[in-house]
């Protein structure tokens, strides 16, 4: 009999210095009203009104969140962080701007996605991920095989998954991967469409530190 594993995670650092005291009471008061619900549940009934449900996996601070929440408050946002200072920082964007259409799984986003049903969203984001640039690390980073077909899984036809970094080899990869699926297609035509930051696109801290090895490359695909 084979032996169980639990799936590589994804992520480094659950947490790293001390959560300011407003925040953590945040963390005590506002997180638990807005984690999605436990079991299986379909995201677009998570707010009453909502026309649309998206999911951002591996937020951050939660700037490029809350500034998409803002715009359309109409949509439903799933958000995905294990990083404990990502989520609090999260929730004081939430509270100080009052958004109501977001909602944060404080931990893998494997086992949120895992509970959701088939093209329940409408868009998702994986912005600048856990690059784990050493060749023996490559099993750690987010998208793999598995991860994308959730992903076909989980998008309607004609929903888009918006990938970036600043890691050309990521960059690589991520195409690869995506596209092999086949469930995917990459409308992409000139250099400006993968090098020019999206219309609608926020611009976070972390990108703004340009910690990679290459220019920021923005890959929208489509599900088809």
């Amino acid at each position: 009999m084979t032996a169980s594993h639990p799936p590589l995670r994804s992520f480094g650092r659950i947490k790293s210095r001390s959560i300011k005291p407003r925040q953590a009471a945040l963390m005590d008061t506002l997180l638990p009203a807005i984690r999605p619900p436990d079991g299986a549940f379909d995201p677009r009934g998570l707010k009453d009104g909502a026309t649309e449900a998206w999911l951002e996996i591996g937020f951050g601070g939660g700037e490029h969140m809350a500034a998409q929440a803002a715009r359309r408050p109409d949509v439903l946002i799933i958000g995905a962080e294990p990083f404990q200072n990502g989520v609090a920082s999260a929730l004081r964007h939430l509270d100080e701007q009052q958004l109501d259409n977001v909602r944060i799984h404080d931990g893998d986003v494997r086992e949120l996605i895992a509970r959701m049903p088939d093209a329940s969203l409408d868009r998702a984001f994986i912005l600048f991920p856990d690059p784990w640039p050493k060749a023996r690390h490559n099993k750690r980073r987010l998208i793999q095989d598995e991860t994308v077909g959730e992903l076909a899984r989980l998008l309607r036809p004609g929903a888009a998954l918006r990938f970036a970094s600043d890691w050309a080899d990521y960059v690589d990869w991520t195409l690869e991967r995506v596209l092999k699926d086949g469930r995917f297609g990459w409308p992409a035509e000139q250099v400006a469409d993968w090098r020019d930051p999206p219309a609608d696109h926020i611009t976070t801290r972390y990108e703004e530190k340009r910690l990679g090895d290459c220019a920021p490359v923005f890959l929208d695909f489509v599900r088809l």
